[in-house]
C-alpha cells in the first residue's frame, strides 16, 4: 500500500447576491480576507484533530485537510474499516457585504481495488437550516490502481446561495465505502482514500465575487 495517498475535493465555490440581477457586472474580488474555521468534525473518517482548513493567499481557495480518511477490506483491514464517514462543519467568514454559493465540486483521490471488489464516494453539502442540499455518487469497479478524479457540475438555476447578512455553517457530509464482492479479502486489500479537501471561490460558472 502506497505510504502517501494524495487524495482530495475541490469545492468551487462562487459568490454572488441573490437580490443582484444576473446581468449586473461583477464586483473586485474584496480585500479583506476570508476567515474558515472548522467548528465540529464528526465521523470515523476525520476523528478529533485529524482535520483542518487553511485559506490560500489569494483569498479564492481553502483547503480542508484529512489525515486518517481510508476506508479498505480484506488483509489488514478491521471489521467496520469498509466506511469511513466525516462530518464537518465550517464557519465561513466572507468579507463584509459578500456571499457565496457552491457551483462546481471536483473529487481527487486515490483507490486501489482487486478484480472483483468495488468502490463508492457519496458526499452532500448544504448551509446549517437550510433543507436544500446537492449530494452526489462516484462508483468504482476492480481492478483498479491509481489517482482518481471526479467532477459534479451544479446548474445555475440549482446554486444555492447563503442569504446576505445570514450566518450559517456550512455543512460537509462526505463517505468512503469499499465492498470485498468476490475478491478474496484473505489474501488481498482493496481501498478508497482522500486527504484534503480544497475549496476554491471562482467564476466556474461565471458567478464572480458581487457585492450583496
Amino acid at each position: 500500500m502506497r505510504n502517501t495517498l494524495v487524495a482530495g475535493t475541490t469545492l468551487l465555490a462562487a459568490l454572488a447576491a441573490t437580490a443582484v440581477p444576473a446581468a449586473a457586472a461583477p464586483a473586485p474580488l474584496p480585500i479583506d480576507k476570508m476567515v474558515i474555521d472548522v467548528v465540529a468534525a464528526n465521523g470515523s473518517g476525520c476523528p478529533l484533530g485529524t482535520a483542518d482548513v487553511t485559506v490560500s493567499p489569494d483569498n479564492k481557495a481553502f483547503t480542508v485537510t484529512y489525515s486518517e480518511f481510508t476506508a479498505q477490506v480484506g488483509v489488514g483491514a478491521r471489521p467496520l474499516d469498509f466506511r469511513k464517514n466525516c462530518q464537518l462543519a465550517l464557519n465561513v467568514d466572507v468579507p463584509q457585504g459578500f456571499t457565496y454559493a457552491i457551483a462546481r465540486t471536483d473529487y481527487r483521490g486515490f483507490v486501489r481495488l482487486e478484480k472483483g471488489a468495488s468502490a463508492t464516494q457519496s458526499s452532500f453539502y448544504y448551509f446549517q437550516g437550510d433543507l436544500q442540499t446537492h449530494k452526489t455518487r462516484h462508483d468504482f469497479t476492480g481492478p483498479a490502481d491509481g489517482d482518481w478524479q471526479r467532477t459534479d457540475t451544479i446548474g445555475i438555476s440549482s446554486v444555492s446561495f447563503l442569504p446576505c447578512g445570514e450566518r450559517r455553517f456550512l455543512n460537509v457530509n462526505t463517505e468512503l465505502r469499499v465492498n470485498a464482492g468476490w475478491s478474496d479479502r484473505k489474501k488481498t486489500t482493496s481501498f478508497l482514500t482522500m486527504d484534503s479537501t480544497d475549496g476554491n471561490l471562482d467564476t466556474v460558472y461565471h458567478v464572480a465575487w458581487r457585492k450583496c
